[in-house]
């Protein structure tokens, strides 16, 4: 009988506990604010794809490729620019005699290509559009950055104010036992304050980490223009397996800061070439027609061929060529320049990958321990072994260990979905 009056007892213990630990969370809640509302969480490729809609470069840069199409169609004319219509009038009778003489003279010319220079002309305007569609792909690695740098500090913000929450929790738990002993006469007024001052700082932290979450949450919401929170948690070890990371020559070649460098470059190249064409001013060829009244000719009306051939000049060509040669001496420059930049990244991000995941496993050793001494240092309190400050400046260790703990698996998983975007290969 003793026997199965005995066996509910424990289960008796942990409902009971569940209930404390309950009421304890429900007082805490209507203590300090009620806890914001959770997010809606999507997944890192649609968070990018939303930014990649909402950013304005992409309509700037997909206008500036429309624009290059455009004038290599326009470049496949027949002449190197529209005609032009002259017209004359003469008339004695502004001179004063009224012999009448009058002449009406009327013509129209057009410029012709210089040889090669209307393919060359379509070629750098072909080239320029390539140019704007690999600047495309670089600006989706810059939105797809930013959305990680968001999502990160948004869910660290997230992890801080559960870290603060916890803390307070426990620090209003010392609160109310030293109360009891204050009130008791079994503990000095001293002990009471020293309690009060490290709520007082655990309730700004956790008002600190509620002001983070909303300005996180808000610069989040501007770049994605759709709301929640991107769940970078998911990219854990395997994605490591399906980044190419290990190949750096590919790598360096197939990223899109070298892609539109290189592409920049030929640009340029095919600038010079136009230069070089064009190393004097387009001529013109034109039909003329003259009506003339005078007295006594034999006849009125004339209709002839007029052509216009402006000779070569230093002061209009070496401009032109000057211009062509140093865009083509920086876009060369550029090119080495993101050459370097990738490569430098990519040792970065490997870098970054290997200390994030030992920092996370220190971290986490760290914190467990941290949190455990932080336990065993308030029973010792209460048993009256070790005294209030102590358990105190335990909690508060350990508070500072979950927040390192959170930092650095955060940044851990930030650098993984990194060398994903640096190589291309995003799981």
């Amino acid at each position: 009988m003793y026997g199965l009056l005995l066996k509910p007892l424990p289960n008796i213990r942990t409902y009971l506990g569940c209930a404390l630990g309950l009421v304890t969370l429900i007082f805490c809640s209507q203590a300090y604010g009620q806890v914001a509302p959770r997010e809606v969480s999507i997944s890192v490729h649609e968070a990018i794809a939303a930014a990649w809609n909402n950013d304005p470069v992409r309509t700037e840069l997909q206008t500036n490729q429309q624009s290059a199409d455009a004038r290599a169609k326009a470049a496949q004319s027949w002449f190197a620019g529209g005609p032009t219509l002259s017209a004359d009038y003469y008339d004695d009778r502004i001179g004063g005699s009224n012999l009448g003489y009058i002449t009406w003279q009327g013509g129209v010319s057009v410029p012709l290509w210089l040889p090669g220079q209307g393919t060359a002309t379509e070629k750098v305007a072909h080239a320029d559009a390539r140019t704007a569609l690999m600047r495309l792909d670089v600006e989706r690695m810059v939105v797809a950055v930013r959305v990680v740098e968001a999502a990160g500090n948004a869910t660290l913000a997230r992890k801080r104010e559960t870290a603060a929450l916890s803390t307070l929790t426990a620090l209003q738990r010392i609160s109310d036992a030293v109360s009891r002993a204050v009130r008791a006469g079994e503990a000095a007024s001293v002990d009471s304050q020293a309690v009060m001052a490290q709520l007082a700082d655990a309730r700004t932290e956790l008002e600190n980490s509620r002001e983070e979450i909303v300005t996180s949450r808000t610069t989040l919401q501007t770049l994605l223009g759709v709301e929640g929170i991107p769940d970078i948690t998911q990219a854990d070890r395997r994605w490591l397996v399906l980044t190419r990371a290990n190949t750096l020559r590919w790598v360096e070649d197939d990223d899109p800061r070298v892609r539109a460098a290189h592409q920049e470059v030929i640009a340029a190249q095919e600038q010079v070439h136009l230069a070089r064409a064009s190393f004097m001013p387009n001529p013109e060829v034109g039909v003329d027609a003259i009506d003339q009244a005078q007295y006594g000719s034999p006849w009125d009306t004339q209709v002839g061929f007029n052509v216009r051939v402006p000779l070569p000049n230093a002061v209009t060509t070496t401009p032109v060529t000057s211009a062509a040669r140093d865009r083509l001496a920086m876009a060369s420059r550029q090119e080495i320049q993101a050459r370097r930049a990738v490569q430098n990244e990519m040792a970065q991000v490997r870098a970054r990958v290997e200390t994030a995941t030992t920092t996370l496993d220190d971290a986490r050793v760290s914190a467990s321990a941290m949190l455990r001494r932080a336990d065993a240092m308030e029973h010792s309190w209460r048993i009256g072994e070790t005294p209030l400050i102590e358990a105190l400046r335990a909690r508060t260790d350990a508070y500072r260990s979950l927040l390192t703990l959170n930092q650095a698996e955060i940044a851990w998983h930030e650098a993984i979905i990194r060398i994903g975007i640096a190589t291309g290969t995003m799981p």
